[in-house]
């Protein structure tokens, strides 16, 4: 057994609500959290999708709230971390006063990779409210690796607990992880974190990838459910971590069970890479873009495959979903 310590963070009630569109109710909160706890995940991270106060025309509704929810998972955890996520322009640090109130004692604080400092106020009041706080970059492929370093300083000046990056698209492969993962270890002094989608079927060698270069904390979730073609499928990234000698100090048996007895029950699709999340992945597209994007394409009698694409080209990111319905009028409008 190495003497690593891999720390298993599981999203399945984060990331999983972009592909149930936001559906989770109060019992399957509970059930999936308690199962996570007794499977002895490190952290389990519950919110909308696009974070806490994320429910919303431009993101999508919740069927339940999230502070219901949270309410409900922190019932049934004893010892895992109950966290939300927040992204500074969604959520404000009211929002995170209301879900520790409820049993979050734990945030991670998410911008787009290169705009850290207008996390750093939310970074801050979180860890003098006692917090386990997280500084999270999204649609890490967009930056160099040396951008990447800058940014995490903030972060980590800020009092950030860890450092998380977040390959949003799925479009990156082992060596773009390697660097990225890299470039941090020999760059700050705090432990490094990795999130993966699959968009190109690299989740779980991506996330590999991470840990073999240092990563410490590794996001997954139950069955890949996530936004695209979901996430490193915990169930399976613990069994290989096992295989090659890491200790997460999680039962994979559990983690099965909790996977295939109460998440595939609820799921709306399998999850697989079909085209359109395929094209995430090869275009660089924010992975929760996906069903938007879908209802676009049937709406203005596109392919999703051409609208990602010219999302894609131009660069959009997250907290840019109304521009999809603009991108889909104007392609429609030169076919």
């Amino acid at each position: 057994m190495r003497t690593e310590k891999i720390h298993l963070i599981d999203t399945t009630l984060r990331d999983g609500s972009h592909a149930v569109s936001h559906s989770f109710t109060t019992e399957q909160a509970a059930a999936i959290a308690g199962g996570l706890d007794k499977a002895g995940v490190f952290l389990i991270e519950l919110s909308h999708g696009d974070g806490i106060a994320g429910s919303s025309i431009n993101y999508g509704f919740s069927k339940v709230d999230e502070l219901e929810l949270l309410e409900a998972a922190s019932k049934v955890v004893k010892n895992a971390k109950l966290s939300v996520l927040l992204l500074p322009g969604v959520g404000t640090i009211e929002d995170l006063k209301r879900a520790q109130e409820k049993g979050a004692n734990a945030v991670r604080v998410a911008t787009h990779v290169t705009e850290a400092d207008i996390a750093i106020q939310h970074i801050q009041w979180a860890k003098s409210a006692g917090m386990f706080t997280v500084g999270f970059l999204m649609m890490t492929h967009m930056a160099e690796p040396e951008k990447i370093v800058e940014q995490a300083k903030i972060f980590v000046d800020a009092g950030a607990d860890y450092i998380n990056l977040a390959d949003s698209a799925g479009y990156m492969v082992p060596d773009d992880v390697k660097a990225r993962v890299s470039a941090l270890k020999n760059a700050i002094g705090i432990p490094v974190g990795f999130h993966a989608h699959n968009n190109l079927g690299m989740a779980v060698a991506n996330s590999l990838a991470a840990v073999e270069t240092g990563a410490d904390y590794i996001d997954a979730t139950c069955r890949g459910l996530g936004a695209g073609a979901g996430n490193s499928q915990i169930e399976v990234l613990a069994a290989a971590l096992q295989r090659l000698g890491y200790n997460t100090g999680a039962n994979i048996y559990d983690l099965m069970d909790v996977a295939e007895e109460i998440v595939e029950p609820i799921m709306h699709r399998p999850q697989v890479i079909r085209t359109d999340s395929l094209m995430l992945g090869y275009a660089g597209v924010y992975s929760s873009f996906l069903l938007h994007t879908r209802r676009a394409a049937e709406k203005f009698g596109l392919t999703p495959r051409d609208i990602l694409v010219e999302l894609g080209r131009r660069r959009m990111v997250g907290g840019q979903e109304d521009m999809i319905v603009d991108v889909a009028y104007e392609l429609s409008q030169k076919k």
